[in-house]
């Protein structure tokens, strides 16, 4: 079995003749056990949610379509944990978290496949602060705990998850590395420029949102190797997050970068209902221009605020990301029994 396409499609056939594969499924047995016994050990809730939506929400995503006979409705196949993860708040359900599968109706490549496992974790009264220690705990213990060290080495890099991890502000980022500052200007013409500048090609008509988005995976991106929290996000890339106190048109936000890859992305949750709802209609807009990926207006979420739902900090992590960072697998499919196959 040398070809890696047929290792992949009868991965039973790889495993037995392959006993290093049946370590790095046994790692990510470990990883996903030490994740659970970190959020037990602080009091979460572990919960299942419906992998059946009428409104795929919570993320920027294309979703699966589905049709349910009895009922003779069309369903989505959810692109996200949070929305009824939030919901759970609202009814009281002070800390909670779902390990699950999401489904993505998007491109594949060695960091992505259609359906894969996320971590989201919500703490009613929490802040991006006590996600940050959350974020930096779950990453360190489930490294010691597998590989016995802080230290794992990733697609020739090594990586060290023990010191303190690194934080820096979004903006500044984009200054450094795009030369656009969003503090002062970003309208369209602007962005656009600055893509066309570096040698970007972006879809015409594409947002604010989509073009800094552009910008910020091509230019910044890459240049975050060890562990770095990227702090205060635009609020037109963040329309489930509160706004900043201090930096007008940002928000309260965070993703934690490893390897110039995104492993988790954190807010202070949005619990305002009114603002909840403008936010919703300016993805609607968007999405009346052509972007596929804007968030839907979700009521039935709105109504759940309007009961009262908590301040809150929330963050979600993608488990196979970290799966391969901590096993140095190089692609999605290293760490996936059965990934899709043409």
């Amino acid at each position: 079995l040398q070809d890696k396409e047929l290792r992949y499609r009868y991965r039973y056939l790889d495993l037995i003749s392959d006993p290093e594969k049946r370590e790095v499924f046994r790692k990510r047995s470990k990883i996903i056990k030490t994740i659970r016994r970190v959020l037990d050990e602080r009091g979460f809730l572990e919960v299942e949610t419906p992998s059946f939506h009428k409104t795929a929400g919570g993320a920027a995503a294309r979703p699966f379509v589905t049709h349910l006979n009895s009922l003779n409705i069309d369903l989505n196949l959810r692109i996200s944990l949070e929305l009824y993860l939030k919901r759970l708040m609202v009814g009281g359900f002070d800390k909670v978290y779902e390990l699950g599968r999401v489904f993505r109706n998007e491109g594949m490549d060695k960091d992505h496949n259609p359906d894969f496992t996320l971590l989201e974790v919500y703490e009613a009264f929490g802040d991006l602060d006590s996600m940050l220690v959350l974020t930096e705990e779950i990453c360190r213990k489930v490294c010691l705990e597998v590989l016995e060290t802080t230290v794992t080495t990733f697609r020739g890099t090594e990586i060290d998850f023990g010191p303190e991890f690194a934080k820096a502000d979004f903006n500044e980022l984009m200054i450094e590395y795009a030369e656009v500052d969003l503090s002062k200007k970003r309208d369209e013409k602007l962005l656009r420029k600055a893509c066309e500048n570096h040698g970007l090609e972006v879809e015409k008509g594409a947002s604010v949102g989509r073009l800094i988005d552009v910008l910020f995976d091509s230019l910044v991106q890459p240049n975050l190797i060890q562990p770095t929290f990227v702090m205060n996000h635009p609020i037109e890339v963040s329309p489930l997050a509160r706004k900043h106190p201090k930096k007008n048109g940002f928000a309260q936000r965070f993703e934690l970068f490893v390897a110039g890859h995104e492993l988790a992305n954190a807010f202070n949750e949005l619990n305002d209902p009114d603002e909840q709802r403008e936010r919703f209609n300016a993805q609607m807009k968007l999405r009346a221009a052509g972007d596929e990926e804007a968030h839907p207006l979700d009521e039935d979420f709105i109504y759940a605020q309007e009961h009262g739902m908590p301040p809150a900090g929330g963050m979600g992590m993608g488990v196979d990301r970290l799966v391969m960072l901590i096993t140095g697998e190089h692609s999605i499919r290293d760490v996936l029994l059965f990934p899709m196959m043409k």
